[in-house]
């Protein structure tokens, strides 16, 4: 590759929930010059809980950083060609730190996390009439296990180092962008305690109209404002990177995953919406400056804030916890994949699940359900039925998933979306592409470079008063080829079968009981292994042994 020498570059931090990434861009034309990534262990150490080790957060951005440095080096750059740095990050999950120490107190509590369920009841049981949307005109978010607050609340209850942390001045809490940004800006030598209005929008204690920390928020979680870190706008100069190679270099852009995605996008107009196919798979549509309250189980959240002197922009979203995660899951649970690209071999041998249905409530239903009792299951499983024929049901259940979003969507906007902008990591199956526009009923757009979450931090980095080396006001700010997917299958076709998805998701709700075994703490932290999104082990061996049978 030739050398871009001369250019003015932007890097974007990209720490996603499997994996982090450090990719530098042109700023003039939005070309990826070079990337490094890493994978991310994920910790199960009971039924529904997801952790991860903050220090391996934190060395895996360092890695990242260091490698693709050097491979710049490689194609001819200098690291004074790197103008800026931004900041993406998975979103809701949890981190606490000692700011004397700078030591965790804690594993990072990951958002599809379900240990507070019964947090969130006994949440719910305080309010007026015991309703999940009573905090909704204050920060847009139901009462649920997905956000920061109920979270943090539970470590208060649960964790004597972290309780301690508090009562002494202590303790730093933070989404995963703060505790990145806290420890390359100098740690406890003076690192930045700070994150952006999109993230602080997904704590449930921040007030969408005022962006500040919300009072009434903070009290009724029962959680202090001496913890929390200071909320900035998403595009502004906030700190240098104090070491490594980086050093000195500003860092000026943070957006959280799903909203950096929207900006890669360019979804900047009222009436745009993109796609993200992750972990999980999250739909956000713009809705300009105006606050709107879903009424169909949607989330109302801060797309971006160009600027502490610019309006802030709202969207409003469509989250599915498990989306990439379900392929995943056959990769490492089943092994009926030995890797993530393979399920659309496997799924491509036959044409269509033959009545299969797969429902992948790991970690409950999210949007538009809100419900934690839901469990994972498979229907519709015959003699017949086939490994091929389970990953087709992976995938369409993704797509069927994200059709329900899109309804809930087109009610609460009023006008239906004719097109859908997509993205992340499991666009690249061009089946799961041509099943979406079959389910959709309306035409899938793929960028052919995908990595518009990286794109749009960079770009917010890049467009910082100060730094000024990217303009996202103008209408052709990035130029990306895209492919196009048109629907396949007739209308009634289409909804027959999404009719026979509800009723397999119908049959995964209210699985789990109160009942079910809890395991005791031992020294704040559980005994943990690599591995997750299972279900119960008999019916992961159960299923297997089936899948093995019916494969001969």
């Amino acid at each position: 590759m030739a050398s871009h020498g001369g250019v003015e570059l932007v890097g974007a931090v990209d720490q996603g929930t499997s994996s982090t990434r450090f990719l530098i861009f042109n700023s003039r034309t939005a070309e990826l010059i070079t990337y490094h990534q890493t994978e991310i262990n994920q910790l199960c150490p009971h039924e529904g809980w997801v952790e991860e080790d903050p220090y391996e957060i934190l060395e895996s951005v360092k890695t990242c950083i260091e490698s693709a440095v050097n491979n710049l080096k490689g194609l001819g750059n200098g690291i004074s060609d790197i103008k800026c740095i931004g900041i993406t990050n998975q979103r809701e999950t949890t981190v606490v730190w000692d700011k004397v120490t700078g030591k965790p107190l804690y594993n990072a509590i990951v958002w599809l996390d379900l240990r507070t369920a019964s947090t969130v009841k006994n949440l719910i049981d305080k309010t007026p009439q015991k309703s999940k949307d009573y905090l909704r005109p204050y920060c847009g978010l139901p009462i649920t296990t997905y956000f920061s607050a109920v979270k943090l609340r539970w470590l208060l209850d649960n964790s004597e180092s972290v309780r301690k942390a508090v009562e002494e001045g202590r303790c730093l809490f933070g989404t995963v962008d703060s505790w990145i940004m806290w420890n390359l800006t100098g740690g406890v030598n003076g690192g930045q305690h700070l994150t952006d209005v999109t993230n602080a929008s997904r704590t449930m204690l921040m007030n969408l109209h005022t962006l500040k920390w919300d009072d009434f928020l903070c009290r009724f979680f029962d959680i202090p404002k001496s913890v929390l870190p200071e909320i900035r706008s998403s595009s502004e100069i906030y700190g240098s990177v104090a070491s490594g190679p980086l050093q000195g270099i500003p860092i000026s852009g943070i957006l959280g995953d799903q909203q950096a995605a929207l900006v890669g996008q360019t979804c900047f107009k009222t009436g745009q919406a993109k796609n993200t196919y992750g972990t999980g798979c999250f739909l956000l549509y713009n809705t300009g400056p105006e606050v709107i309250e879903s009424k169909n189980g949607l989330l109302t959240t801060v797309a971006y804030q160009f600027g502490p002197k610019r309006k802030a922009v709202y969207a409003l979203e469509g989250a599915i916890a498990i989306s990439g995660a379900c392929v995943r899951w056959l990769r490492d649970n089943l092994g009926i994949i030995k890797t993530s690209a393979e399920v659309e071999t496997l799924a491509q041998e036959v044409d269509s699940t033959h009545g299969c249905y797969f429902v992948p409530a790991f970690s409950g239903l999210f949007c538009p359900y809100w419900q934690d009792s839901a469990r994972g299951i498979l229907c519709g499983l015959s003699q017949f039925t086939t490994k091929h024929h389970i990953a087709r049901a992976a995938l369409e259940a993704v797509c069927f998933q994200t059709r329900e979003l899109l309804e809930a969507m087109n009610q609460d906007s009023g006008i239906p979306l004719t097109v859908l902008q997509v993205d992340g990591g499991m666009t690249c199956n061009n089946l799961l592409m041509q099943i979406q526009a079959d389910i959709l009923q309306i035409n899938v757009v793929r960028p052919s470079m995908p990595e518009t979450t990286a794109l749009g931090a960079a770009m917010a980095a890049g467009a910082a008063e100060g730094i000024n080396v990217w303009n996202i006001d103008k209408d052709d700010a990035t130029t990306i080829t895209t492919d196009v997917f048109t629907p396949s299958i007739s209308q009634s076709d289409c909804d027959v079968r999404y009719a026979r998805w509800k009723e397999a998701v119908l049959r995964s709700m209210n699985w789990q009981t109160d009942s079910a075994p809890t395991v005791p703490l031992r020294n704040g932290f559980w005994p943990s292994f690599a591995g997750c999104f299972f279900l119960w082990s008999s019916f992961a061996l159960y299923v297997y042994a089936q899948i093995r049978h019916i494969s001969r």
